[in-house]
């Protein structure tokens, strides 16, 4: 696949990238090396190939998904303006 200066110049007004036109040239240049290079990757053979999510192997830490209030209760409401009985206080904003 080629790029040609018109597609450049397409591509840059979808993306809102104003590109003069006296850089479409090289726009357009760039465009086709970086396609040249994804189509050199498509030429690696990965048949028997685990996907990766890092390059190191290693295992997620795992710990039970518990529901807990925190236990800071009070930490939380010494920051608050207004505090009563153990919640935030707000002034009425609907009649």
């Amino acid at each position: 696949m080629s790029i040609d200066e018109s597609t450049a110049k397409r591509v840059a007004k979808l993306a809102r990238i104003q590109v003069a036109p006296e850089r479409l040239p090289a726009l357009a240049a760039e465009f086709n090396t970086i396609l040249g290079f994804i189509e050199q990757l498509s030429e690696v053979d990965v048949d028997g190939v685990e996907p990766m999510t890092s390059v190191t192997p290693q295992r997620l830490k795992r710990r039970v998904d518990e529901v807990t209030d925190g236990s800071q209760q009070e930490a939380v409401l010494t920051n608050a303006p207004d505090a009563r009985e153990g919640f935030f206080a707000v002034p009425k904003v609907v009649e």
